[in-house]
């Protein structure tokens, strides 16, 4: 589909389409995979909390090189493929440092293990949604793509079912098709206590970074300036905190986003009192007042 913008024309890219050539540049790096770096970081979540545009602020870095494809999802859904797959993702360049970013880490039941085992010195970051407001933002966007069909308050009603028994077979280590339970995971997605605990289990506290979503949201460049610290970069220079999270304008014309209506509102305040003691527990974990009162 070519976008026209006064004599400039460029050409938007199907997701399809776009994991082609990051398929084809993986295959041309295989040759070289050996001698190529494991990250030095990894962005592991929360999904739909702003993964993408800190992976483009912090790949913008110049001591930084971003993996060559934002969310390898290597220790979630393609650990089957192998350390030489994954170090396809990455530079054969010695200095500076190199991340990927991938949202389901923090979900995922074995990634906090994987990610140990493969990269232990590793430092981790997290970025913290409200967790209702995460749900809904993460239901509009399986929804934009087509995998979900249901209002949201029947996809809240019906998320168990569809999920837990997936989550259970992942955690045991037997093979499933994990789509499913990661696309539909609205609820259990934001009990961030019990994700946390899984990494803060595998990796010391100390190189484990705890970010809240909205701060990021409101005034990038303050979170920004933190990572930099935490990752022991320089301050970068950052020319725009363009919003890379976000639907673009051509996405919400193909499919506009969808509303919670107001004869969800019991749904949303289920949502709320069920998050309630996870939301204390997580401020307990992180030493801090709680992010959501």
């Amino acid at each position: 589909m070519a976008l026209r913008s006064g004599d400039a024309v460029r050409t938007r890219l199907t997701v399809d389409q776009k994991r082609r050539i990051a398929q084809a540049r993986l295959r041309l790096r295989e040759p070289t995979a050996r001698w190529r770096r494991l990250p030095d970081l990894l962005v592991i979540g929360a999904q739909r909390g702003g993964t993408s545009s800190l992976y483009r602020y912090l790949g913008g870095h110049p001591q930084v090189v971003a993996s060559v494809r934002k969310e390898t999802e290597y220790f979630s859904r393609r650990y089957a493929n192998g350390d030489h797959w994954y170090r396809g993702h990455f530079p054969l360049r010695r200095s500076g440092l190199t991340f990927e970013a991938t949202p389901d880490y923090l979900f995922h039941p074995l990634a906090a293990e994987r990610a140990a085992d493969t990269v232990p010195d590793a430092r981790v970051v997290v970025l913290l949604r409200e967790p209702v407001e995460r749900a809904i933002s993460h239901w509009q966007h399986m929804t934009r793509l087509g995998f979900e069909t249901l209002p949201f308050r029947d996809a809240i009603a019906v998320e168990s079912e569809r999920v837990d028994a997936d989550l259970a077979a992942i955690a045991a280590g037997r093979v499933v098709d994990e789509g499913p339970a990661l696309r539909f995971s609205y609820r259990a997605r934001g009990c961030y206590d019990d994700q946390l605990e899984r990494w803060f289990a595998r990796f010391p506290r100390e190189r484990v970074l705890v970010l809240r979503s909205e701060d990021l949201f409101a005034d990038p460049a303050g979170p920004v300036a933190v990572l930099e610290r935490f990752a022991g970069l320089a301050p970068g220079r950052q020319v725009s905190f363009r919003n890379w999270s976000a639907p673009s304008a051509a996405d919400r014309s193909t499919a506009p986003t969808p509303t919670v209506s107001a004869t969800d509102r019991d749904a949303l305040d289920e949502l709320r009192t069920f998050f309630e003691p996870h939301n204390a527990r997580l401020a307990g974990l992180l030493e801090a007042e709680a992010w959501w009162p």
